[in-house]
């Protein structure tokens, strides 16, 4: 993120809560992408900006009941308001694209965790044109998510995102490498990316 992208904050700021004329989502979404991106300065010297984006982003989030990309970009941003720099930096956005690529910890060969219409597996291969070896995902118990992931859960499924929902299972489940048959949790793979 360039420098001068946090200048825009406040000007972006304005315009979430009426102050200046735009589109108030596109201004929340922006300056989300520019929060994400925060290091401790940034976040320190814009904590104010981050303080009234926030209930903006959350009051979006609640009206974005059916619109899944928004929902969950709409998450991320929330996210980067609040801090949290690993998951709002864009890595949730397979769970609208129904998939991720990862690499396997064991083997090293390029796979894509599915879990949409095409099925729920994971491939050594594009599973669209093709008919590669696919292995099975076994997703996370929503009982047993880490503290992040159940609340991520949670608002998914208040919101009626079952898609989101079912799919954070699987981002923060388990897959097996077709190549190699090794183990292993699909978001430790997607944060290495």
């Amino acid at each position: 993120m360039y420098e001068d992208s946090f200048l825009a904050l406040p000007y972006l700021e304005a315009i979430a809560v009426g102050r200046a004329s735009g589109e108030v989502q596109d201004a929340v979404l922006m300056a989300g992408l520019i929060a994400s991106a925060a290091d401790d300065e940034h976040s320190a010297r814009y904590a104010a900006e981050f303080a009234v984006l926030l209930p903006v982003a959350r009051r979006l989030l609640d009206a974005a009941m059916n619109d899944r990309p928004s929902f969950v970009y709409l998450l991320q941003c929330l996210l980067a308001f609040e801090g949290e720099r690993v998951w709002s930096a864009g890595r949730l956005e397979g769970l609208f694209y129904e998939e991720y690529e990862v690499d396997c910890p064991v083997c090293e060969s390029t796979l894509f965790i599915a879990f949409g219409d095409h099925g729920t597996f994971a491939s050594a291969g594009d599973y669209v044109t093709a008919d590669p070896l696919k292995a099975v995902l076994l997703p996370a118990d929503p009982a047993a998510l880490g503290p992040l992931p159940a609340r991520l859960h949670r608002m998914a499924t208040e919101a009626g995102h079952e898609e989101v929902a079912r799919g954070l299972t699987h981002l923060f489940g388990r897959a097996t490498c077709p190549d190699c048959a090794g183990d292993f949790v699909v978001s430790e793979q997607v944060e290495c990316r």
